[in-house]
């Protein structure tokens, strides 16, 4: 394990951004953990309704229920507080799990670079 570890992770514990995790989502927890699902939306009514695809995450839902009040409300679009309240918020719980995850998988890393180094410190 030790030598595929280095050639995987060219001992550098920072994790690239968008590459899947490498470790087992479920180490270090004793329960369950909630695995994200995105929101039952389909890709082709996401096309319609010109959602962009950098907003195509886990809060599209709440982006979509903002668009809509938007065009039910214009020009008062600022009786649409609720929406995008719920839509920042749910982009901002969904970042604030991103850096954790991040954090998480680096800390990780750290941690089987330790090792690494202490068995072979011993085996020196």
């Amino acid at each position: 394990m030790g030598n595929s570890f280095q050639i995987m992770f060219s001992s550098d514990p920072f994790p690239k951004m968008d590459t899947e995790p490498t470790f087992d989502p479920m180490f270090g927890f004793k329960g369950e953990r909630k695995k994200r699902v995105m929101p039952a939306i389909s890709e082709d009514d996401l096309i319609a309704a010109k959602v962009p695809t950098d907003l195509r995450d886990y809060c599209v839902h709440k982006y979509l229920d903002y668009q809509r009040c938007y065009m039910k409300e214009f020009p008062f679009v600022t009786r649409c507080y609720d929406e995008v309240h719920h839509y920042l918020q749910c982009e901002y719980e969904d970042d604030v799990l991103r850096a954790k995850e991040y954090e998480r998988e680096r800390r990780l890393r750290l941690r089987e670079l330790r090792k690494q180094k202490a068995l072979e410190a011993a085996a020196a």
